[in-house]
């Protein structure tokens, strides 16, 4: 996965928590992750695998086409 792509789903996962008023601790106690791991998803430094991009659309109830930048509707 490029860089900028793994940039936007990050940025778009954080505007989506920020909007669900979740905390980055939060999301990750959901997903049974450690926080440093979560926050490398938010910074688009990690490519996520499908299972967890699944978990985290669950969570912050968004799509993955939305997370994807495939559309701006969550």
């Amino acid at each position: 996965m490029e860089q900028d792509l793994k940039k936007q789903i990050g940025q778009r996962i954080k505007e989506s928590r920020i909007q669900a008023n979740l905390t980055q601790r939060e999301v990750s106690e959901k997903l049974g992750i450690v926080l440093q791991q979560y926050q490398t998803y938010e910074s688009g430094r990690y490519e996520l695998d499908y299972k967890k991009l699944t978990e985290i659309c669950k969570i912050l109830d968004v799509s993955a086409d939305f997370l994807l930048g495939l559309t701006d509707y969550k």
